[in-house]
Formats: structure tokens, sequence, C-alpha cells
């Protein structure tokens, strides 16, 4: 049974299941729907905790399965706690853990951890044992999209919001640009905006002038970023990175991936294939597929000859080649590369022309 962290709250309070599953990598959301499990678990009399971690592939299944089953000394429940931190159990683990989910008790209550799972562990046939047996609670991300939304959320929940209208909207986007990427951080920004200005409206140069910049960037961000026509935000991202000490090749390896589904995209697209079915073939899903559908329609062959040929440069400097046209610097050439692509997917103003429109390279 699967549960979004916003409903196991109310899904806990209808009644206890004998086996919990937290998996994703966000720290702050997967420590509290833990935290929410244990809270529940202490209310319904599950007071002894046994923590039992999986780290390598000499951990003693036996000794956790012969755990489960002996009455506890201390109290009449017991609550167990499994973590799996590299997310694989191995063989050995996989059969220990579907015996487990068959004989489960009532005076075991049972939360497992896991980092963020792929499509084949998802499908596995011990994954599939602890869905079946108990609850899955699946954490997801915070995308920047939806960051504004999350902190107002969390700014209500401590009797603060922001003016309402334009200034809460630019209040809410400053806070979302200073946190992205690092919930954490956020939580504790927001933490210090409830001991500052408790239970009341917040300005925004009160949040201007608190709200530290914890940011942390993905690089797989930086190409939906740039795609999406973001231009503040992919710079941003950009001296982020640069800043986190992320190796220049592999921020040019994402740009230039992108620049190269382009190119196969658009030559499918020359031979007469459909747009859905070139992105399939070249495997361009989620998010990505969106962008994709909005931008190529409006690239020329000239356009993407252009945006290669770019990306082709942009590798030379990054490994330590010079260009007369270009920068020298690495992180110079690679803030070209992403405005010569943003440039070609931004939407162009009524009445303006293609070739009276540039971005400053």
């Amino acid at each position: 049974m699967q549960v979004r962290t916003e409903q196991l709250a109310g899904h806990l309070a209808k009644g206890l299941k004998p086996l919990y599953v937290v998996h994703g990598d966000d720290p702050l959301l997967a420590q509290e729907a833990a935290d929410t499990v244990r809270a529940a678990a202490r209310a319904a009399g599950y007071t002894e905790r046994k923590v039992f971690t999986v780290s390598g592939q000499h951990f003693d299944w036996s000794g956790l399965l012969g755990s489960s089953q002996a009455m506890s000394l201390f109290s009449d429940r017991q609550l167990i706690e499994i973590r799996i931190p590299g997310g694989k159990p191995g063989k050995e683990g996989s059969e220990a853990l579907q015996r487990y989910c068959q004989t489960l008790s009532e005076d075991v209550l049972t939360l497992i951890h896991l980092p963020r799972l792929d499509g084949q562990q998802l499908k596995s046939s011990w994954f599939g044992a602890l869905d079946g047996a108990g609850v899955t609670v699946r954490v997801e991300p915070v995308e920047r999209r939806d960051l504004p939304t999350w902190i107002a959320r969390r700014l209500a929940a401590q009797g603060q919001q922001v003016a309402a209208g334009e200034e809460g909207q630019r209040t809410l986007a400053f806070f979302a640009d200073r946190v992205e990427g690092n919930l954490l951080a956020a939580h504790q920004e927001l933490q210090k905006l409830a001991l500052l200005y408790p239970q009341r409206a917040l300005a925004y140069a009160e949040v201007e002038a608190a709200v530290l910049n914890v940011a942390r960037y993905d690089v797989f961000k930086l190409g939906e970023a740039v795609l999406a026509g973001q231009v503040a935000r992919a710079l941003r991202m950009l001296d982020g990175l640069r800043a986190e000490g992320e190796a220049a090749v592999l921020v040019h390896w994402t740009l230039a991936e992108d620049i190269r589904a382009i190119k196969r995209v658009h030559d499918a697209m020359a031979d007469g294939k459909p747009l859905p079915m070139a992105l399939r073939e070249q495997r361009v899903w989620g998010v990505k597929e969106r962008l994709f559908e909005r931008v190529l329609p409006a690239l020329s062959a000239t356009d993407v000859a252009l945006l290669v040929e770019g990306a082709s440069v942009c590798d030379g400097i990054v490994k330590g080649l010079k260009h007369p046209d270009w920068p020298t610097d690495a992180w110079d050439a690679l803030r070209r590369l992403a405005l010569m692509l943003m440039q070609r997917v931004l939407p162009l103003p009524p009445g303006a022309s293609a070739c009276g429109l540039r971005l400053v390279l």
C-alpha cells in the first residue's frame, strides 16, 4: 500500500500497520516521515526501540529475524528500525526480508529506511513483499516550481504569512531562490524566521535580511532551467555549481547531451517522423520531453548546427584548449553555451524578429 508524505499523518490516525517503508533521497522529508511514524508508534505503546543498519554483505540477517520474534524484556511492544543505506539488500537480504514479511507480529512495528529506488528495485520481489505487507511512503523532492507553495505552507504552520498579491509572490520567490535544492537548510531558515518574527506577517525586507543563501544546485537540473529559458535561474545555478566545486566537464556533458538529443530528434523529424515518436526513440522522458516538445518546433536546422558547433568548441575549452572567438575560462565558456541555447528557446516578443533579438554572449 502506497501513501504520500502529506497523507501519512491522517493514515496513521486511523490505526497502525505492522510495517512502514520510507524511501527517497531528501533527508528532511524522509526524516519527518520517519518521525511521524515513530511518534504514532510511541503513542500506541511501542516503547522499546531497536535499530539495525545493513552495511555490507556480511550483515547478520538471522539476528534481525530472531530479534523480531523475541519477546521484549522491558515493554509489551517494540519498534524495530531497519536502515539499508545502499538500497540493495542482496540475495540473502532479499530472501530474509520476504521471510520477515511473513512473520509480522502485532507486538512489533517495523520501520524500514531506504534511499531513492530505481525502477528495477521497485519491481523487485523483496520490495513487492514489503509493499504488500505494510505501507510504503515515497519521499518526492520538492521541485523549484513548487518550492514557493511549500514555503508558504510551512510559514502558515508556524503562524506566519507573507503579504498578499505581487509583494508576497516576490517574497516567496526570493526565499525559494535562496534555499533551492537544500530543504534541510530551508527548514532552518524557516525556524529562524519563527524566532525573529513570531506569529505575524512577514515583509519582503525582513525575509531578505534574514534568509541566508544556502541553495544547493543539481547539475542535472541545470539543463531543465536552460531549456525552459529561465535565464536568471540558469546563470545563478552555474555560479552556484562553480562555487560548490562541481567539475566543469560534468556541467558541459549535461548541456552537450541535451544539444545532441535535440540534434537527433530534429534530424528524425526532418526525415518525416512525428515528434512524439522521435522523442521516444531518443529516450527523452518526463520533464525533458515536455520541454523538447516546446523547444524543437521553433529551432531551424541552422540553429541546431550552431548549437552543436558551440558544444564542440566548449568541450575543447573545458579540456584546456583555446578558441579565438570564445572565452578562455571554462566556466565563462559554459555560461556562453547556456546563453546560446537559451537565446534560441526563449519566445520572441510580439513583433520582434529572430535576427533582431540577441542575448549578450
